[in-house]
């Protein structure tokens, strides 16, 4: 494969993996512990590396997110502890989903060896929530700090794919609306919300953008590294629970 196909083929893995911890149930829990409501935790916890920062910079980091809500959010979360207090907790919980929820028979020091070699290879341009969580204290076991450098590697083709959605001329709701439709509300974004189809192919241009950016950034890598990055991966999503 070449380095945009691999691109292409471990986008959704490194997105819905490195997600997980974000979505399960013990995160909420542990948020609404700590004394945070619902999302909040998340939009505190996740855009907390940033450090204590007006919650209209944390909506532009988050690209798909309705910013009045984003900003909402973020100063309730500033309420309830520091943002750096709140990134930290957060990635607790990535500790915890890691430990819990990885799948034994992966080479896991592998993944990560490799997955540093791309962050190191990645543009910090246009990646503020990648720029912050490459600088977050990285934890020592093995199951955690792959699926750690993977959360960095989300935030940066996250934010790849957020530049290449606003140069195609889409509305971050618009985008989202192709892509996720279920998760607008989530996200934010109040109702009446468009119909994703008349936007799928300028979608579809900035899906292509953002594999040829990050391809080039694998292309940095020994032909054999990439292909052995995109099978512990794709071992690691299929092992996880």
């Amino acid at each position: 494969m070449t380095p945009e196909e691999i691109a292409s083929q471990t986008g959704p893995v490194i997105g819905s993996l490195a997600a997980g911890f974000m979505l399960d149930g013990a995160t909420y829990g542990r948020g609404a512990e700590l004394g945070f409501d619902g999302v909040d935790f998340y939009v505190a916890g996740r855009g907390g590396a940033l450090g204590d920062v007006d919650g209209l910079v944390v909506a532009a980091a988050f690209v798909f997110f309705h910013p009045p809500s984003v900003r909402e959010r973020w100063d309730r979360g500033r309420a309830v502890m520091a943002p750096s207090a709140s990134a930290a907790a957060f990635a607790g919980c990535l500790e915890q989903w890691a430990a819990l929820h990885l799948g034994d028979g992966v080479d896991y020091d592998r993944l990560a060896e490799l997955e540093g070699k791309l962050i190191a290879a990645a543009s910090v341009a246009s990646a503020p929530l990648f720029a912050a969580w490459v600088q977050h204290e990285e934890p020592k076991d093995p199951k955690a700090l792959a699926l750690h450098r993977m959360n960095v590697l989300r935030e940066w083709r996250g934010a790849v794919h957020g530049a290449a959605v606003v140069s195609c001329g889409l509305e971050p709701i618009q985008a989202v609306m192709v892509k996720t439709p279920f998760m607008a509300g989530l996200f934010g974004w109040p109702e009446p919300h468009p119909d994703g189809a008349p936007f799928a192919g300028a979608w579809a241009e900035a899906e292509g953008a953002t594999n040829r950016v990050v391809g080039r950034a694998l292309a940095t890598l020994p032909a054999a590294e990439r292909h052995e990055l995109a099978e512990l991966l794709v071992a690691a999503q299929a092992g996880s629970s």
